[in-house]
């Protein structure tokens, strides 16, 4: 098959945590190999010499850990179905909790994968490093609408 793509443009913050969080859970066979090739491509343009963009690019092209990976099916499906999770979460100081989470998007930022949302118990926008929660589960809860855009932590703000 002929390469068909002749120009690109860059994608927007959003729609790349949307291609690795795709990616995340696809497993580690034949397809998921050809489509995180296609992701690295898809950064060819970056300069790789910048320790952050090269660490986050090896993490979003490695296959997530198998029940990683099953987490990672329940937190997409709630993302596009637009539904509340609960999760079971160890913090950095090892305390566990549950919390009920308004899932926006995930990401990948140096070794880790992110879910960002809106924490029902802390009353704002958190992010969740998916190697800490323990489990996720449904719920049949409406979650609000939220614009990724808006709450992507990592990114660099514009100056006012």
């Amino acid at each position: 098959m002929a390469n068909v793509i002749r120009n690109t443009e860059s994608l927007t913050t959003a729609e790349l945590a949307a291609l690795a969080l795709s990616l995340a859970h696809l497993g580690a066979g034949p397809q998921s190999v050809t489509a995180r090739r296609g992701l690295r491509h898809a950064f060819q343009h970056l300069d790789l010499d910048d320790d952050v963009i090269a660490t986050t690019l090896t993490t979003l092209t490695t296959p997530l850990a198998t029940d990683v990976a099953r987490r990672a099916r329940v937190i997409a499906n709630a993302i596009t179905a637009r539904l509340v999770i609960r999760i079971q979460y160890h913090d950095a100081a090892g305390r566990m909790t549950t919390r009920d989470i308004e899932p926006v998007t995930c990401l990948a930022h140096r070794d880790y994968w992110y879910l960002v949302g809106w924490c029902r118990m802390r009353g704002g926008i958190r992010a969740f490093r998916f190697d800490r929660i323990v489990a996720v589960e449904p719920t049949d809860l409406p979650s609000r609408p939220h614009l990724p855009e808006r709450y992507l932590p990592f990114q660099r703000r514009k100056a006012a």
